[in-house]
């Protein structure tokens, strides 16, 4: 009824560091990074990620997907609210700065377009690309180098009572669940004659082609919700605590990355409340 993500066995250093490890240190590098807007520090950040991401070994043919949709999101952030808006940049990048264009931009019909892109806004995008990078890079590698079946004890053994660890487990196979029933639905009423590739190629009549698909995906989502939630009323789940059939145990490794995840952490937390961190323009800008 569910299925997981793309998981499968690589035998890399990262699948033998214990799960629960693994996500105090993608936490622990959650919240430091975003304490920061100095480039000189996202740009630490930004190897560790890469770092943490090569020890999974996901070659590009498996994660290309992922990392294309972060790339949209990249240039849709950076491009659209920072560089041509600037809404993005409100509260970190002070105002005025020094403009790419002083003179405006000549247009070719005459006229000069005054577009007021500063070098300040263009250095805070690279503090973007740094930061959603990096930590993309260590997200994004989980659910390729995480067995599914080691989601719910997990999350127990982080602290979190036996419901939340079943749901964040459940949260999890979601996603990939549904994208098998909406190619099971959509072959099936290709199967009937339906024809998406009639719309050509306008985007929007491709989306108003796939809309008719969306009410079975979404009833079936709905009664596969219904299904496990009988099927964990019929077995009493959350009544008592419950037992893993998986144990999880920490090694010497596993202790040292999370002392590892604690300082960097506290460090980071340190530099920020000494005033480190803040946005910083290089002195040769303007």
């Amino acid at each position: 009824m569910l299925i997981s993500w793309s998981y499968r066995p690589r035998q890399s250093l990262m699948e033998r560091i214990d799960p629960r490890a693994r996500w105090v240190f993608s936490f622990s590098y959650l919240f430091s990074i975003t304490l920061f807007w100095d480039a000189r520090f996202l740009a630490a950040f930004f190897l560790l990620g890469i770092v943490w991401y090569a020890l999974g070994g996901v070659p590009w043919r498996e994660a290309r997907r992922a990392w294309m949709l972060v790339s949209f999101l990249l240039f849709t952030m950076i491009l659209v609210n920072t560089l041509l808006t600037g809404g993005g940049a409100g509260g970190v990048v002070p105002a005025g700065g020094h403009r790419v264009w002083p003179e405006g931009i000549s247009l070719p019909w005459g006229g000069v377009w005054n577009f007021g892109l500063t070098w300040e806004r263009v250095w805070f995008a690279l503090c973007q690309l740094l930061r959603i990078s990096g930590i993309s890079a260590v997200f994004i590698v989980i659910p390729f180098t995480m067995d599914p079946k080691l989601y719910g004890v997990t999350f127990r053994g982080l602290g979190l009572p036996d419901r939340f660890a079943y749901v964040v487990e459940l949260a999890f196979r979601f996603v990939p669940t549904l994208a098998r029933d909406f190619m099971i639905t959509f072959d099936a009423q290709r199967a009937r004659g339906y024809e998406i590739e009639r719309a050509g190629r306008n985007p929007l009549r491709q989306i108003a082609r796939i809309a008719p698909l969306l009410v079975p995906v979404t009833m079936n989502a709905i009664l596969t919700g219904e299904d496990v939630a009988n099927a964990m009323d019929l077995r009493a789940f959350g009544q008592r605590p419950r037992t893993w059939l998986y144990e999880l145990r920490y090694r010497r490794g596993d202790y040292g990355l999370l002392v590892f995840s604690l300082l960097l952490l506290l460090i980071s937390l340190f530099l920020r409340w000494r005033g480190y961190g803040q946005f910083w323009i290089p002195p040769w800008i303007g």
